[in-house]
């Protein structure tokens, strides 16, 4: 857990002169697009869904201000209501919504109305899937009843969605659960940019020849310069082990998993340097590694000479002043200033969404003061929002109870290295089999 850690000061004066000489250059070129001049649409004719087996409910669909939406009440409505926020699209023109797939069942078992938007945009456009999201809880109080109360949840950058909502309209709702959320808002896409930076430079190419920007020189003829040299699609180099360690404590520190979770990902995450820092949303490039430590080993107290060396030797990526603004704007920051009971879920070998996203929430609500109000669970998975659907029921239905009743549940200590490091670290709330986790056989 040594991102943006206190390290990064205490380095010393020859690596932060080292580490600023290729800043002016290593800055990702590009301009936001403009969202309001793309012809996003939606297809009518897809909005339209089907009840569950077994149930009986009343069903809306339509488009709201440019997005599409799907409204489920079951026949014995509790009066409370759920929204729903999907995850990143992609870039594509045509706007999806999604349903609750895995919590749908337990909604309606339990009297729950739910609701989805599909945006009024794709993209990364966190600002305007809180909106969307947000504008979609009022059409429902006029399209069927005002609710007693109303909960929000959503999966990865509706995670994102999920706690930003908790926060700037936390007078709105009664009680949120971001799951494998992008809670750690544009420090993810600082850690895409650390991987590939380091990546390059285990590789052996030199910081004046390093790609800050993933383009197509950089696919065609790094990437594959640092597979080889690296064993990415075999057996890992002793510089491939370097990446891993540095990729393992970048990602939330020794823990279970770690092994399967980077052979998983390894080659996935060298697509991820992107070619416009401003992820299409900003007003300029969001990407700052100038305070990323990069080490081998756990010991976030010093660094070794070899690991001196490495962090001289990664060129670093400046961000634009002008991307620090608050607010609904580029791509929102999560403060850790909800006033709302949150359940925050994450899977444990995750790292695409990595498990340190909750990491740096949990230390920005304890230093908001907040850290009572929210609870994380890790579940042990791989894959990105590797839940089922007991993991998510039993999250909500702790969710409700807290809101309900005033007493917080149980989570995680996900602050404490040697509790994250335990073999047995997130057991407390898997549900289920997982091939590769021998642990899974003694779960719940």
């Amino acid at each position: 857990m040594i991102k943006k850690s206190f390290l990064a000061v205490t380095l010393g004066a020859s690596l932060l002169i080292s580490a600023s000489a290729g800043m002016a250059s290593s800055k990702p070129a590009g301009k936001a697009q403009n969202q309001a001049t793309i012809p996003y649409y939606v297809d009518e004719a897809k909005l339209p869904f089907d009840s569950l087996a077994g149930f009986n409910t009343k069903r809306y669909w339509g488009i709201h201000k440019g997005a599409g939406y799907r409204i489920e009440v079951p026949e014995n409505w509790n009066g409370e209501l759920v929204l729903y926020a999907h995850g990143f699209r992609g870039t594509g023109l045509e706007l999806t919504v999604s349903n609750p797939a895995n919590l749908r069942k337990y909604l309606l078992e339990n009297g729950f109305a739910w609701a989805a938007s599909s945006y009024s945009t794709n993209g990364y456009d966190v600002a305007q899937g809180v909106k969307d999201t947000h504008a979609l809880g009022a059409l429902f109080n006029g399209k069927v009843a005002k609710p007693s109360r109303t909960y929000v949840t959503g999966h990865s950058m509706g995670g994102h969605i999920t706690a930003v909502l908790a926060e700037q309209y936390s007078g709105s709702y009664d009680g949120a659960m971001p799951m494998c959320g992008v809670t750690g808002d544009t420090e993810l896409f600082d850690y895409f940019a650390d991987y590939n930076m380091v990546a390059q430079t285990l590789a052996g190419i030199p910081k004046n020849q390093q790609k800050t920007i993933g383009d197509e020189e950089y696919t065609s003829t790094i990437v594959p310069q640092i597979v080889s040299k690296l064993g990415i699609n075999g057996k890992l180099t002793p510089e491939g082990e370097k990446l891993k360690a540095v990729t393992i404590n970048l990602s939330g520190g020794k823990r279970p998993l770690s092994d399967t979770a980077f052979d998983s990902y390894k080659n996935f995450l060298l697509g991820q340097l992107r070619p416009d820092g401003t992820y299409g949303v900003a007003a300029g490039n969001v990407v700052n590694t100038t305070d990323s430590v990069y080490q081998f080993d756990d010991d976030i107290s010093t660094l070794s000479a070899e690991e001196k060396a490495l962090n001289e030797a990664v060129t670093r990526i400046t961000s634009d002043p002008q991307t620090k603004q608050q607010g609904l704007t580029g791509v929102p920051k999560v403060n850790g200033t909800h006033k709302i009971p949150m359940v925050s879920l994450h899977n444990i070998g995750d790292l695409f969404v990595p498990f340190h996203m909750q990491q740096l929430h949990a230390q920005r609500t304890a230093a908001n003061g907040s850290e009572d109000l929210l609870v994380t669970r890790v579940i042990r998975d791989v894959a990105h929002c590797g839940f089922n659907s007991q993991e998510e029921s039993e999250g909500f239905a702790d969710l409700i109870k807290w809101v309900a009743e005033g007493k917080k549940p149980a989570g995680d200590d996900i602050l404490d290295p040697a509790a994250v490091a335990d073999e047995h670290f997130g057991t407390q709330f898997t549900r289920g089999y997982r091939p590769y986790d021998p642990e899974s056989t003694h779960t719940h």
